[in-house]
């Protein structure tokens, strides 16, 4: 290992504290240096590359170094950086709104910038209950989300996500929520197949609302695929039913579409999928296809005008953050929209389905791949210690941890949701790339988490 090289990773070990991460693991190791990147491969100061199959964390939509998008943040760097949004407006910001309200469903029309998937979340349960508020009604201050569900960090978001072991520390902090079974076809509750049910986890939503909807400001969830709670992807009929049943009540709808949107599910949004569309919609993560953080949340007139009134009448949205509409993330979020219209990349993913589908069959066999689960530019695969009774590895094991390890070895980066491995593929991703990573796959798959998930001695 280079000298500098080595000096850097040590002060990172020294000084840096990593998301998600167990630091003593790190302990007699290094985090990967990454030094370049380009495509879908990022390069690392050893000499090595990896296949970045899960798009750093599915921001990068387009894949990594754009030459497109960084010329347009350059040249609105070279005009100004930064200002304030309060007060003030500029061409980037304003261009981005008009462009978000032309490519989504036309019963949203107002945008509020913020910086991160989470903080549109923030805003989107801020903006439902005062909502209500606003409108004279009062008590409509609660919130229906799935099991499973996953929505941020922050600690609105984290109150209206599934149970997870991440929250378990600050529970004394999080509101109260009403949780409605998870879509989880796989592990259903009520034992039965997908495809061939009446969709019973939908009773306790339906049976909630029927209680409590004069407290309930809205219902948030994540539309089709639930991300982080292990890529649980579900049937468009459930969510087209769960439409259906809350619009007999006087409830919000809330999409958080910060991991599904940009085309991530085959259409350049979930809920394109339905008839009907969110009151509210959250969007982050591709939208600047990574280059910057910024989040938009999404409202119907219906909303916006609830808090459009004389100033002493109290209505004002009071919330905000400083780097709220950052003209260089609205330029790189303008080129990147452009560049997913102008190149037909929604579209054209559809004959890279059939390379993914391929493989997904080639796949299924493998003994410890309990499902194999797939839509737009997502695959799962379920890892289970019998496949016949989807009995679970024991938390000791550690199984994804050493499969995320490992996976280095052989030019892949795996980032695991439990034990549940992932791919996550930029739109730009090329036929040729797809069959070398699965080919790559399927060897691991066979060579090593074969080992692992056999005697999770792997390492």
């Amino acid at each position: 290992m280079h000298r500098k090289t080595r000096e850097l990773l040590e002060l990172d070990r020294k000084h840096v504290w990593h998301p998600f991460t167990q630091m003593q693991d790190y302990e007699n190791m290094y985090h990967v240096p990454i030094v370049g990147a380009e495509g879908i491969k990022l390069f690392d100061a050893y000499g090595n590359y990896y296949y970045d199959t899960i798009s750093s964390w599915w921001c990068k939509v387009l894949g990594h170094n754009v030459k497109e998008i960084q010329r347009a943040m350059i040249k609105q760097m070279r005009k100004y950086e930064h200002v304030m949004f309060a007060g003030l407006t500029h061409e980037p910001g304003i261009r981005l709104a008009s462009k978000l309200i032309e490519i989504t469903h036309p019963g949203l029309q107002h945008v509020f910038y913020s910086d991160n998937g989470s903080t549109s979340v923030e805003v989107a349960l801020k903006i439902a209950v005062q909502y209500w508020t606003n409108k004279g009604i009062e008590g409509k201050n609660r919130f229906i989300c799935l099991e499973n569900g996953y929505h941020g960090d922050t600690l609105g978001a984290m109150s209206v996500s599934g149970t997870s072991q991440f929250f378990d520390p600050y529970k004394a902090l999080l509101f109260d929520a009403f949780r409605s079974p998870s879509p989880y076809c796989y592990r259903c509750m009520y034992h039965e197949s997908a495809g061939y049910c009446d969709y019973e986890c939908l009773v306790p939503l339906r049976d909630m609302l029927e209680k409590a909807h004069e407290r309930i400001a809205a219902v948030v969830l994540e539309p089709l695929v639930q991300a982080a709670g292990g890529m649980i992807v579900y049937p468009v009929e459930y969510l087209d039913r769960l439409m259906k049943i809350v619009r007999q009540y006087d409830v919000l709808v809330i999409f958080d579409e910060i991991a599904t949107g940009f085309g991530r599910t085959g259409k350049l949004f979930a809920y394109e999928y339905l008839d009907d569309s969110p009151d509210i919609l959250c969007v982050s993560k591709a939208l600047t296809n990574g280059t910057l953080p910024l989040a938009a949340t999404i409202v119907t007139d219906e909303i916006y005008f609830a808090f459009y009134d004389d100033y002493l009448k109290g209505k004002t949205f009071f919330h905000g953050h400083t780097f709220t509409a950052n003209p260089i993330a609205c330029a790189a979020a303008l080129k990147t929209i452009e560049l997913i219209e102008k190149k037909n990349l929604v579209k054209k993913f559809s004959k890279k389905r059939m390379v993914i589908e391929k493989y997904m069959g080639r796949l299924e066999n493998f003994e410890f791949f309990g499902d194999i689960r797939s839509i737009g530019t997502i695959v799962a695969f379920e890892l289970v210690k019998n496949k016949k009774t989807k009995e679970r590895f024991e938390k000791a094991k550690r199984i994804s941890w050493q499969i995320c390890r490992s996976s280095l070895r052989y030019n892949i980066i795996l980032r695991p949701l439990g034990d549940v491995l992932y791919f996550n593929f930029p739109l730009s991703v090329k036929i040729s790339e797809l069959g070398e990573i699965f080919g790559i796959f399927e060897r691991y798959a066979s060579e090593e988490i074969t080992t692992i998930c056999g005697n999770g001695d792997g390492l």
